[in-house]
């Protein structure tokens, strides 16, 4: 089973990665741009047909392992089966 986790630097916490690319695109005339977030996108292909079962052991993988939940936020997207 194909899952999908989105991680991505909690509202307010500062993103200097996001910061210079929004800059490097200002300096390209991209000014329709107001801001970047730069984040990050975890693909796994997991065993397992139950899809809340997989839903929950990504969830325990994310906050052990793959997200540092202090200042991070993460989205858990499970596809259908591969």
């Amino acid at each position: 089973m194909k899952v999908i986790v989105n991680i991505q630097l909690k509202q307010g916490v500062l993103d200097p990665q996001g910061k210079a690319v929004h800059h490097a695109l200002s300096s390209l005339s991209f000014d329709e741009v107001k801001s970047v977030r730069i984040g990050k996108q975890i693909v796994l292909n997991v065993d397992g047909n139950d899809k809340e079962e997989v839903k929950k052991r990504v969830k325990m993988m994310s906050e052990e392992l793959l997200a540092n939940t202090v200042i991070e936020d993460f989205e858990i997207i499970v596809g259908d089966n591969d």
